[in-house]
């Protein structure tokens, strides 16, 4: 395998790893401002908290979206269409939760110019923070649920078909993308929480999926028979 592959398989496997700490980190920054029923005090006194898992959730964005730039060119040899299917979609995700960010920060504007005007009307201050809180919330099942299974499928069944990384991880993405999928659509309907044991339990395969793949992408790289392989995959 050459040097740029194993470069490449490197931060790629980085990347997964540093996304999954920041989205961790961002949901545990956020929790004055999501969670708290005083939300508009709490979030505003702890602005420099808040801000930080804003950040953390940027660094998610600019890692998703490197890990699907990064292995493009290695999934458009087995196909092209799927390949460039999951950059879109990986793209899509980014945005979702940027979006996601720029929610939160508002709300935290909002609790600042709740506190500083002393003792307003709360009432018109609620109204539009139940909708910034209610804007993250959708972002938060489309992005790190919904787009993420469907990016986990794509990139997964190239995986199994061309044997790029042991069949092992792909059967376990494609297992996890379904459970994740599944895991969105409960949320949707409200069957279950987002934040809820459920919910954990469904997204624990595609955790460990993107962990293993990360490992191995670190250790091992991708197979450099697959890489270097003339045989092209056509076709769904």
């Amino acid at each position: 395998m050459d040097f740029s592959t194993k470069t490449a398989s490197r931060i790629t496997g980085v990347l997964f790893i540093v996304a999954a700490i920041t989205a961790i980190l961002g949901v545990i920054l956020y929790e004055p401002i999501l969670n708290d029923p005083d939300y508009l005090v709490q979030g505003s006194a702890h602005a420099d908290q808040v801000a930080l898992g804003a950040i953390m959730e940027l660094i998610l964005v600019v890692s998703a979206v490197g890990t699907a730039t990064l292995m493009f060119p290695f999934l458009k040899k087995y196909n092209g269409t799927i390949a460039m299917w999951h950059v879109c979609f990986r793209f899509m995700e980014a945005v979702v939760i940027t979006i996601g960010v720029i929610s939160v920060l508002s709300l935290l504007t909002l609790g600042q110019a709740y506190v500083a005007a002393g003792a307003p009307d709360i009432a018109s201050y609620q109204v539009s923070g139940t909708l910034l809180k209610a804007v993250h919330d959708w972002t938060f099942l489309l992005g790190p649920n919904f787009f993420l299974g469907m990016n986990t499928m794509m990139y997964s069944y190239i995986f199994y078909k061309s044997k790029l990384v042991p069949k092992f991880i792909p059967i376990l993405g494609l297992t996890g993308s379904v459970l994740i999928l599944l895991a969105s659509l409960l949320e949707m309907f409200g069957v279950i929480d987002q934040v809820s044991v459920w919910g954990g339990i469904l997204a624990l395969p595609i955790f460990a999926n993107e962990m293993i793949l990360a490992v191995w992408l670190i250790l091992k790289g991708f197979n450099e028979s697959a890489v270097h392989s003339s045989k092209h995959l056509s076709g769904i």
